[in-house]
């Protein structure tokens, strides 16, 4: 098979819940990941790839949009993705890609739980909201509602562009979707088999462990990687290119690695981060998740506390998070190999860009925490990026600024195919040569449905700028923010917000983060006349 220079294939390999540091190849202590490290070393390992923001929809929406979550319409988890917005997904299938999804999409919900914030005070109706999207039944293709109703049959399609749309919802040994649609063909007795009550005996005390009885086999990573090996093998795959988006519901909460992957790693091995109950000046969202009450138990599990934010752990309990979490990771890297391996075997190598990244971090150890929500620490927002594209010779790091909202512009400019107005994100195919303009700062936004999150009265919303060497954040309505000098503190443990010696630099960033704001307003759509 003669390689593609033009119209190369591209395989997006995508984890859930997964910070920077943590690969063998990005400077972990302990977690080895030599498959997924293959990638790096045949490519570019990007130091600096921050999120566009810190939740898994709002997250996912920009990287398909290539447009901030303020623009495309989901601000948080809750809000489906709209139909009407143009996903870089939906521009390579025109242009002549096959394009397949397997496993976490997360565009739409999953639960029906009604939103903290109450009932729409507008009432319902096409004229109860600013932005009509459509009726909620439209955005049922991940719900457990829609799936129970109607099975394989609810994923519209093409799904954002997917002509194949293997969806996996939600995490741990409870997916559900097309997993557990094949699940229950596999496993008559799979509610006796899997979940917390079911579980095998354990002496973990940390939250949301669960020694899973499902069989590593049937587990989700498994899935998904059985899902891609069958589509790299089909012979069909030689007709046209392709995008493959390979997406991983793990390593993100529960803590349920499977069989061997469940005591690969040892607690006592784990090391933990410098910062735990370290800060000169504690910012008031930190101090208030140490005050909270940990949830465990099976209590932990109920849909209610499932998705809670940042959790405050003793060191035990922090060091079994870490160690699952690395059962997890390696399970995840033992797939990611067989797929490389794939890509080899049925000739796609050396015509395949390769991209391994995560939809946001986890606190996973720093200032005693795990999980996500509320400060935007460098673990949270700071993501594993490496792209390996076989017909450049690539520079091995990369330390520029890069945003999920790259990925849309720099997929697009890759195939050949011409970008869509109001892309909000760079193409940074340039920096896999060597050169290309870098970024002074970039923005990370984030609004919660939650009220009183954090200490706040109203609803959580943030504002991030970052720059090459520091990190501001402001909060809406508060007057205290946080300022960090990464460069004389990368721990993020002394706040300069307050500093007299930093007035000048914090009004230079708050002007700078003014203008980054400006430039997320949407210009879309173009005018099409002057008057």
């Amino acid at each position: 098979m003669r390689p593609r220079t033009d119209r190369p294939n591209f395989l997006f390999i995508i984890t859930d819940q997964q910070r920077a540091d943590w690969l063998g190849c990005t400077g972990h202590p302990v977690l080895k990941t030599p498959n997924i490290d293959r990638i790096a070393a045949n490519g570019s390992i990007f130091d600096r790839c921050y999120v566009a923001n810190p939740v898994c929809m709002p997250n996912r929406a920009a990287l398909m949009t290539g447009r901030h979550s303020s623009v495309n319409g989901v601000r948080q988890n809750g809000n489906p993705l709209p139909y009407f917005m143009t996903t870089f997904t939906e521009v390579l299938a025109e242009g002549g890609y096959d394009c397949a999804l397997f496993g976490k999409a997360h565009l739409q919900t999953f639960t029906e739980i009604p939103a903290p914030i109450g009932r729409n005070p507008a009432g319902f109706g096409r004229l109860a909201n600013a932005m009509d999207i459509g009726a909620d039944e439209h955005y049922v293709s991940e719900s457990i509602a829609g799936w129970k109703a109607r099975g394989p049959e609810v994923v519209r399609r093409p799904y954002y562009g997917f002509h194949q749309a293997d969806l996996v919802t939600f995490h741990g040994d409870m997916t559900g979707g097309a997993h557990e649609h094949w699940l229950r063909s596999q496993l008559p007795d799979l509610d006796a088999v899997r979940g917390p009550a079911n579980q095998y005996e354990h002496d973990f005390s940390c939250p949301q462990a669960v020694r899973t009885r499902l069989p590593e086999d049937l587990y989700s990573t498994s899935y998904v990687k059985m899902r891609a090996l069958e589509y790299l093998r089909d012979p069909a795959r030689g007709e046209r290119p392709f995008f493959s988006f390979v997406s991983f519901p793990d390593p993100h909460h529960p803590f349920s690695p499977p069989g061997r992957y469940w005591d690969l790693y040892r607690p006592e091995d784990m090391v933990l981060p410098p910062n735990i109950g370290v800060h000169s000046d504690p910012p008031p969202s930190l101090e208030w998740i140490h005050r909270q009450d940990v949830v465990t138990g099976p209590e932990s599990m109920m849909p209610q506390t499932f998705v809670t934010g940042a959790m405050s752990l003793n060191e035990r309990q922090l060091r079994e998070a870490m160690a699952l979490t690395c059962g997890m990771t390696a399970m995840i890297d033992d797939a990611v190999g067989e797929i490389l391996d794939a890509l080899v075997e049925t000739g796609h190598a050396n015509d395949t860009v390769v991209v391994f990244t995560s939809d946001h971090g986890d606190y996973m150890g720093d200032h005693g925490m795990i999980l996500k929500g509320g400060p935007h620490y460098q673990s949270l927002i700071r993501v594993p990026l490496l792209v390996a594209d076989p017909r450049r010779t690539q520079p091995a790091r990369v330390d520029a600024l890069t945003s999920t909202l790259d990925f849309a512009p720099t997929i697009l400019a890759m195939a050949g195919l011409p970008l869509f107005a109001d892309i909000q994100g760079r193409d940074i195919t340039p920096l896999l040569d060597g050169g290309g303009e870098r970024r002074e700062s970039l923005l990370i936004e984030e609004d919660s449905y939650e009220v009183g999150l954090f200490g706040l009265e109203g609803q959580y919303r943030a504002r991030t700028l970052q720059t090459g060497r520091h990190r501001l954040t402001v909060y809406h309505g508060q007057t205290w923010g946080e300022l960090y000098d990464l460069r004389e503190d990368p721990h993020e443990t002394v706040n300069l917000w307050d500093d007299p010696g930093s007035v000048a630099l914090k009004q230079s960033l708050l002007w700078e983060l003014s203008q980054q704001m400006m430039n997320a307003c949407s210009r879309s759509p173009w005018p099409t006349w002057e008057a």
